[in-house]
């Protein structure tokens, strides 16, 4: 099931996990998140995979909402840490 989001006045469709992960940057704007913690936040603690699935959401969720995704505004990497909220 998809969620939705308006972003410059228009309609965007997000999937269940990208939400999710907006909400969590948007509700912790100060924060720098690990890719350990996004996982254990939006995943659960009982998942059993790669850290890189963080990147790929991220990846995905930067398609949808950047102007370039190339250079995030919104999803920011913190180099050798994780992500924050531009």
């Amino acid at each position: 099931q998809e969620c939705c989001v308006l972003l410059r006045g228009e309609q965007v469709n997000l999937a269940p996990k990208e939400f999710r992960l907006l909400e969590m940057f948007m509700s912790y704007t100060q924060r720098v998140w690990t890719r350990q913690q996004i996982l254990d936040k939006i995943w659960g603690e009982d998942f059993f995979g790669d850290t890189k699935t963080v990147d790929v959401h991220i990846r995905w969720l930067r398609e949808k909402l950047e102007v370039d995704p190339s250079r995030p505004e919104y999803i920011v990497t913190v180099r050798g840490f994780g992500y924050r909220f531009g």
